[in-house]
C-alpha cells in the first residue's frame, strides 16, 4: 500500500490538469502566482475618469489660452518713482484705477472719425476701485474728466519722448500723449496715492459685458432720447443691453444738468445695478459665468503687466464675490465750476484734501466722521529757513496767563491747497486764539510752529489746539508772535495727523436703487 503524501502523477493525470486550469505551473507556490484580471466595473470606471481629467485639463487650458490671448498690456507709469512694494492681488488691499477709452480705432470706429482713432486717446470715464484687505469693503470713487489738474512729467513708453508737466489742464488728456501710465500718475500725483493696478476697457467692452449678463436694469425719472448719443429710454425701469447700455453710459447731456457730473451719476447707477445682477445670480461663484463674463472684458482690455495673468484675472473678481452690497460705495471727488472757465471743473477744498487723506488712511468711506489717529512713524525733515535753532519744547503751563484774544497768531499756508491757511485760521479762531491771520507761503513738506521772544508759553498751547506735537514747536529770530507754518503733511482736516471721512462723498451704495433724473432739455414728449 503506499502512503497517502507519496502519490505519483502520471503526466497528464488529474492533479497536472487541474494546475494547467489554473494558470499554475507545476511546483509553484500559489501566493506567486499571476493575478486575476481586474474586474469590468473598474476598468470602466478608471477609463472614465481619465477622459473626464483630461478633458477638463483641455477645458481649462483652452480658456486660459483664449483669456490670456485676448488681454492688451501696457507700463503701469509713465517714469513717476514708485516707493510702495507690489501689493499681493489675493490678501492686500488693492487700488485699481478703471478707465474707459474715447478711442474709436478698430470695432470703435463706428463712433467717431478717422481722427479720432489716432493716438492714445483720452479717458472718458475714470474710477478708482479700492478692495479693502479684508474684502469687507469696496469703494469706486469717480474723477470727472473735465477736472483741471497737473499732470507731471511723461515718458511716452513707444517713442522714448519725455512730455513737461503741464498745468491746469483737463484730467482727460493726461493720457493722450504718453499713454495710460500717464493718467495713473497723474492720478497718484492728484490723490497722493499709489494705484497697484490699472484696467482700460472701450466702447466695445460695455456692450459685450451687458449681453454677457443678459441686460442691466436702469430707471430713468422721464422718457428720455439724447440723438448725440442714441439714448432712448420710457420712463421707469428698463433692461439695457449692447448699443443703449453703451448710450446709457455714453451719454453727455442726458441726465442731471446735463453736464459731466450728471453722466457720473448715471454710471455709478449703471454700476451698482449690475453689482447687484452679478450678485443676486451668484456669477462670481459659477465658473462658466464667469468664464463668459471675463472672455467678453478681456477682449476689449488693457491692463498693466502686473495683472496680464488669467489668474490675477479670477483672483480679483473672486475676492468680490462675498461683499455686502451696502459696503460697496460709489463716491464722487468733491468739485464745483472752475474759476477760469465755469465749463470745467476744479477741486473743492477742503473737502477734496479731506476725501484724499481719508482714502490714503484707509477709511470706511460709508461711515463719515470716521477717523484714523496719527501714525506713530517718524516725520519728514522741515524745511525753509525759519528756524534760527531747534530747541526742546517749553512746558505747558496749567493756566494759561494770557489772554487768548489779544495774541498776535498767523498761519503761513506752506501745503499748496487753496483755502486751507483761512482753514486753520478758523480753527484757532474758535478756539479763542481770535486775532489769528492766514497768508500764502512757500510750499514745505512738515509743519512747524515757530515763536518769538516773549511767546514760548503761547506756543504749546497753539500747537495742542490743533494737535501738532511738541516736538515741532521751534524758537524763530524772525517771528513776531506765533506762527503756524502748516506743510503737506497737514493738508486737511483741523487736527494734525488725523485723518477723517467726510459727509456726503458716498453718493450711493450697490444696495440703493435710483432712478435718474432726465435733464429737462432731453425729455421725450
Amino acid at each position: 500500500m503506499r502512503r497517502r503524501d507519496a502519490r505519483v502523477q502520471e503526466p497528464g493525470t488529474g492533479g497536472a490538469r487541474g494546475a494547467a486550469r489554473h494558470g499554475e505551473a507545476p511546483g509553484t507556490p500559489r501566493h506567486m502566482n499571476a493575478p486575476k484580471g481586474l474586474p469590468i466595473w473598474l476598468k470602466v470606471t478608471a477609463a472614465t475618469v481619465s477622459v473626464l481629467l483630461l478633458g477638463g485639463i483641455a477645458f481649462a487650458a483652452y480658456w486660459v489660452i483664449r483669456l490670456q490671448s485676448n488681454i492688451s498690456t501696457a507700463p503701469l507709469s509713465a517714469g513717476a518713482p514708485r516707493t510702495e512694494a507690489a501689493a499681493n492681488d489675493a490678501t492686500d488691499r488693492l487700488q485699481i484705477l478703471i478707465l474707459g477709452s474715447d478711442t474709436r480705432d478698430g470695432k470703435n470706429s463706428q463712433y467717431g472719425s478717422t481722427q479720432d482713432s489716432t493716438g492714445y486717446g483720452q479717458s472718458d470715464v475714470m474710477m478708482l476701485l479700492d478692495i479693502s484687505a479684508d474684502n469687507k469693503r469696496v469703494s469706486l470713487t469717480s474723477i470727472p474728466r473735465d477736472l483741471l489738474v497737473d499732470v507731471p512729467s511723461c515718458t511716452d513708453p513707444k517713442t522714448g519722448t519725455v512730455y513737461q508737466p503741464h498745468s491746469n489742464v483737463m484730467i482727460n488728456s493726461a493720457m493722450a500723449e504718453a499713454g495710460i501710465g500717464c493718467a495713473v500718475d497723474t492720478v497718484n500725483k492728484l490723490m497722493g496715492l499709489q494705484v497697484d493696478h490699472f484696467m482700460m476697457a472701450d466702447f466695445n467692452a460695455v456692450k459685450e459685458l451687458s449681453n454677457a449678463v443678459g441686460g442691466v436694469n436702469v430707471c430713468v425719472s422721464d422718457a428720455v432720447y439724447d440723438p448725440d448719443s442714441g439714448l432712448r429710454l420710457p420712463k421707469g425701469t428698463s433692461s439695457v443691453q449692447g448699443e443703449q447700455a453703451l448710450a446709457f453710459l455714453r451719454t453727455r447731456h442726458g441726465f442731471g444738468d446735463g453736464s459731466d457730473l450728471g453722466r457720473i451719476q448715471a454710471q455709478q447707477g449703471f454700476l451698482s445695478s449690475l453689482t447687484r445682477k452679478i450678485k443676486s445670480d451668484g456669477t462670481l461663484g459659477n465658473p462658466q459665468s464667469l468664464l463668459s463674463i471675463a472672455d467678453a472684458v478681456t477682449k476689449n482690455l488693457t491692463v498693466d503687466e502686473g495683472l496680464a495673468s488669467v489668474q490675477s484675472l479670477l483672483t480679483i473678481g473672486s475676492r468680490l464675490k462675498d461683499v455686502d452690497l451696502s459696503k460697496v460705495a460709489f463716491v464722487s471727488v468733491p468739485t464745483q465750476p472752475a474759476a477760469v472757465d465755469p465749463n470745467r471743473l476744479e477741486l473743492v477744498q477742503p473737502q477734496a484734501s479731506q476725501l484724499f487723506a481719508a482714502m490714503r488712511a484707509n477709511l470706511d468711506l460709508t461711515t463719515p466722521g470716521a477717523t484714523a489717529a496719527p501714525s506713530a512713524g517718524p516725520t519728514p525733515a522741515a524745511s525753509g529757513a525759519q528756524s534760527s535753532s531747534a530747541a526742546p519744547a517749553p512746558p505747558v503751563p496749567a493756566v494759561p496767563a494770557y489772554d487768548k484774544a489779544l495774541q498776535p497768531v498767523t498761519v503761513a499756508d506752506g501745503t499748496g491747497v487753496a483755502s486751507r491757511g483761512q482753514e486753520i485760521a478758523a480753527a484757532l479762531a474758535g478756539g479763542g486764539f481770535t486775532k489769528a491771520a492766514h497768508f500764502l507761503a512757500a510750499a514745505v513738506p512738515k509743519t512747524v510752529v515757530y515763536y518769538g521772544a516773549g511767546y514760548a508759553d503761547v506756543a504749546p498751547d497753539v500747537a495742542s489746539l490743533l494737535g501738532i506735537p511738541a516736538s515741532q514747536i521751534e524758537p524763530s529770530t524772525g517771528v513776531v508772535g506765533v506762527q503756524v507754518y502748516i506743510g503737506s503733511d497737514f493738508d486737511s482736516g483741523t487736527k494734525y495727523g488725523v485723518a477723517s471721512v467726510p459727509s456726503n462723498v458716498v453718493k450711493q451704495t450697490a444696495g440703493d436703487v435710483k432712478c435718474q433724473a432726465v435733464n429737462p432739455a432731453l425729455i421725450a414728449r
